[in-house]
């Protein structure tokens, strides 16, 4: 089969591989049906790189599927059935797992060497840039197949959104600031109108992703290269927003600076390569409260509900779906900010 696999720094190469085989009975076979290109994927293949990855990898971890074969002890699934996938599944039984952190899972056979521990599927093992991949069982989540490809490809980032909103527990008359209006700026834009925000601004350079931020559901969407966005803020919230969602990377002193005496920021944007000077004294004086979120952790059960029932407008976050061969064309167009989120059907 082809597969888009990380060869070196920078270096994201189609070729043939061989198809996958079954060799635990605690896994499953995946024909991969859509796969989102992640803003990871582009830190992976940046020079210098800004998220680490297993070179000799297939990239892809959002990603949803068709099982077409299980191992012997994957109880409760179907062959044919489509199913979610949660890259980040953890072993389970580690240090971590058991305090409820699976993103932060020490694997089982990390230092084994063995094929298909439960590391992240398509960063330290296999992923869904190609026809098959093999997953663990604790990966699989049942979903309708009503639900199109493109929008159950969605899966994974929708997640990481809402275990990340949970933490804020924004109420209706809220105001919410959301810096950055790429796929996770959207979702998480839909999901505060949803909770009942009463006012969501949007923060955002490129004119065609403020535009989907109003579809998405913001009230106010700002250019913060010819506006005053701090301006625009105190004069629509009075002295600041209850909450402020930074989902760029190194905008965590403007967060800071935007929301209210005891105000909520959720820091999401993910860069490694960027350490931001933090307003201490405005972070004490306003007694701010700062959270990090990371992936989805228990939350897959909650994305299955959300996307069966339609609730959601998730289609104004998918801008293109493109097949593998044009894997290149859609990262290329991402790091030009052109596109959305990009569905990749192998």
């Amino acid at each position: 089969m082809k597969a888009a696999v990380f060869e070196d720094i920078g270096k994201l190469v189609i070729k043939e591989v061989e198809k996958p085989v079954l060799k635990r009975s605690t896994d499953a076979l995946i024909r991969v049906k859509g796969v989102g290109v992640c803003g990871t994927d582009l830190h992976i293949l940046q020079v210098p790189p800004a998220h680490p990855a297993k070179k000799g990898n297939i990239l892809g971890h959002e990603f949803t599927g068709e099982i077409v074969q299980l191992g012997e002890e994957v109880q409760g699934f179907s062959v044919g059935e489509q199913v979610l996938i949660d890259p980040h599944p953890g072993c389970g039984v580690c240090d971590e797992c058991r305090r409820g952190f699976p993103d932060n899972c020490i694997p089982l056979y990390q230092t084994s060497g063995e094929e298909g521990h439960p590391d992240t599927i398509g960063i330290f093992s296999p992923g869904a840039y190609a026809e098959y991949v093999i997953v663990p069982r604790q990966s699989l989540y049942k979903i309708d197949a009503k639900v199109p490809a493109e929008i159950a490809a969605l899966a994974e980032p929708l997640t990481c959104v809402l275990n990340a909103a949970d933490k804020l527990q924004v109420q209706p008359s809220s105001y919410v600031v959301v810096l950055g209006a790429g796929p996770i700026g959207l979702l998480f834009t839909m999901i505060m109108k949803a909770r009942g925000a009463s006012k969501i601004i949007v923060s955002e350079p490129a004119a065609f992703r403020r535009d989907a931020a109003l579809e998405c559901g913001a009230d106010i969407v700002v250019d913060p290269n010819s506006e005053d966005l701090k301006r625009v803020v105190f004069r629509e919230m009075g002295k600041g927003a209850d909450y402020c969602i930074e989902a760029v990377g190194p905008l965590l002193p403007t967060a800071i600076e935007l929301v209210r005496a005891g105000g909520k920021v959720l820091q999401f944007g993910h860069d490694e390569t960027v350490n931001p000077e933090v307003p201490v004294g405005e972070l004490l004086k306003k007694e701010v409260i700062v959270y990090g979120a990371f992936i989805g952790k228990h939350s897959f059960e909650k994305t299955v509900r959300v996307m069966e029932s339609g609730k959601l407008p998730l289609e104004k976050v998918v801008s293109h779906t493109m097949p593998l061969s044009e894997i290149h064309t859609a990262l290329s167009m991402l790091q030009r900010g052109e596109g959305l989120k990009i569905i990749i059907t192998p």
